[in-house]
């Protein structure tokens, strides 16, 4: 199975945005040189996740993306579900009816063991990605990596952060 690079991209934007200030936003051009991607790809992704209610987009030049929900509230499958769409990654297409003469097709009304098993392994990859927040995900600051992430990230906020009233 193969995720599309717009996932890594999505759940890495999130991170940052969680870094955000209460009323700060960020540009999609801004994230997208964040992480060395395609702004345009990117922006397909920002949009889908401001769709399914994680992200915000702020209209106006001034404007960006923040989070829309707290990070303890974003799962991994909010996120894949929103860039990759709700259908599992497995679908059957009953190759087992297809050749020279097929069996009967009372004999297909249930799933064949290979859908069966598919179909568990999806449940149980989803429960996981259910089970795992942003929050999950920040890592922890006082560490080498951690520090130096946020070394990074706010130099970067520094340039490219922009703030935003909460109420209009």
């Amino acid at each position: 199975m193969k995720i599309g690079d717009g996932v890594e991209q999505a759940i890495h934007c999130v991170l940052v945005l969680s870094g955000l200030s209460e009323a700060g936003v960020l540009s999609a051009a801004a994230l997208a040189e964040f992480h060395g991607v395609s702004p345009s790809y990117l922006l397909k992704h920002l949009q889908a996740m401001a769709g399914a209610g994680l992200l915000e987009s702020v209209p106006g030049p001034k404007g960006g993306y923040r989070l829309a929900k707290p990070v303890d509230r974003i799962t991994l499958l909010d996120i894949v579900v929103a860039v990759e769409g709700p259908e599992p990654a497995f679908r059957c297409s009953e190759i087992r009816q297809r050749g020279p003469k097929p069996v009967a097709s009372h004999f297909f009304k249930a799933p064949c063991a290979v859908n069966a098993a598919m179909l568990k392994a999806e449940r149980a990859y989803r429960a996981e990605l259910k089970r795992v927040t942003v929050a999950d995900l920040r890592g922890d600051p006082g560490s080498p990596l951690g520090k130096a992430i946020g070394t990074r990230t706010c130099a970067f906020f520094d340039l490219h952060e922009r703030n935003r009233s909460i109420t209009p």
